[in-house]
């Protein structure tokens, strides 16, 4: 599947008519100009589409191998069984050519026709006979058995190197697709309110219901829209405890309540919105992040002294500081 990227409109201000002049052509330095967020969302939520089918798809796969896997042993276990009855079968075989040749006479076994043997010559005979046409349809059987089960067990490592190949095609299409739909997502950031000419930030008061600034509030937002977030986000706390809580410039994003360690899927969640917001820190106005007992202003993550517990460590979530 090729990704489709909507390419960026170049808007003119009207439409030529019969007889107008003709545009001018862009001078240099011009740009198109930048897409509205509507688009973008737009086009976002077209890829993520594309993504959950891609996942069906790939999930489709990943059982029809498993499938093929299981079925590839059966067969093997057949053809183990179909050669050891070939061998047993080959053994009978040759056991009554022996019995059958064993005398000087170089024809039918004297014994046949010994007087010491209870039974008539004929009748031994006829049942030597019988065995013989037995075992050598058993031999017969056993053989094709062997041919068919090698034939099966060839042809399903076949098709599962097949579908191997077509989960491997998949999941390098999912990833394009999930590279192309961060790319537009971060292209999505907006920037921090209160910004001067310098690049420092202007102090805000908190406002609104919430107790934050709008700065906080525009960062706590683009993170909602960015990732799925499983709990609540906890940003003004009362309680001076010398952060930015009570200040109205932070915010916890929960990875686990009560207190627990969260799992890993949402540890790796975590990690993703502690790298996101480190890596959009100068757009935003973050002044820095805390994630599993580490702290991060912008010049790598350095360790932090041990709290003791797993919330004060933000094992269980993810701390943004605003300026």
């Amino acid at each position: 599947m090729t990704i489709s990227v909507v390419s960026v409109l170049a808007f003119t201000s009207g439409t030529a008519t019969a007889g107008s002049a003709a545009p001018k052509p862009k001078t240099a330095g011009s740009a198109a100009p930048k897409p509205k967020e509507s688009q973008l969302r737009a086009e976002l939520a077209d890829l993520n589409k594309r993504v959950d089918t891609l996942i069906e798809t790939y999930a489709a796969k990943r059982e029809s191998l498993r499938k093929a896997q299981a079925a590839e042993v059966v067969a093997k276990a057949d053809l183990r069984k179909a050669e050891t009855a070939y061998q047993e079968a080959d053994k009978q075989v040759d056991s009554i050519a022996q019995l059958r040749y064993q005398s000087s006479t170089g024809d039918l076994p004297s014994l046949l026709f010994s007087t010491n043997v209870d039974m008539g010559g004929a009748a031994i005979m006829q049942q030597l006979t019988a065995q013989q046409s037995a075992y050598l349809q058993g031999f017969a059987q056993s053989r094709d058995l062997k041919k068919q089960a090698a034939e099966k067990a060839a042809g399903l490592t076949e098709q599962i190197g097949q579908e191997a190949a077509a989960v491997a095609t998949q999941r390098k299409e999912a990833e394009k697709l999930i590279d192309a739909i961060e790319k537009k997502l971060d292209a999505l950031v907006p920037t921090g309110s209160g910004r001067r000419a310098d690049g420092s930030w202007a102090p805000q008061l908190p406002t609104g219901a919430d107790n934050i600034t709008d700065r906080t509030r525009i960062m706590r937002e683009a993170i909602e829209k960015r990732f799925a977030l499983p709990y609540t986000v906890g940003c003004y706390r009362a309680v001076n405890d010398g952060g930015e809580h009570p200040l109205g410039r932070a915010c916890d994003f929960m990875m686990s309540t009560g207190g627990s360690m969260p799992s890993a899927a949402h540890v790796k969640l975590g990690d993703e919105i502690a790298a996101w917001a480190v890596k959009n820190r100068a757009s935003l106005g973050v002044k820095y992040v805390i994630w599993r007992q580490r702290i991060n202003s912008g010049s790598g993550w350095r360790p932090m002294s041990d709290r003791g517990g797993v919330t004060a460590n933000h094992f269980d979530h993810t701390h943004i500081s605003m300026y």
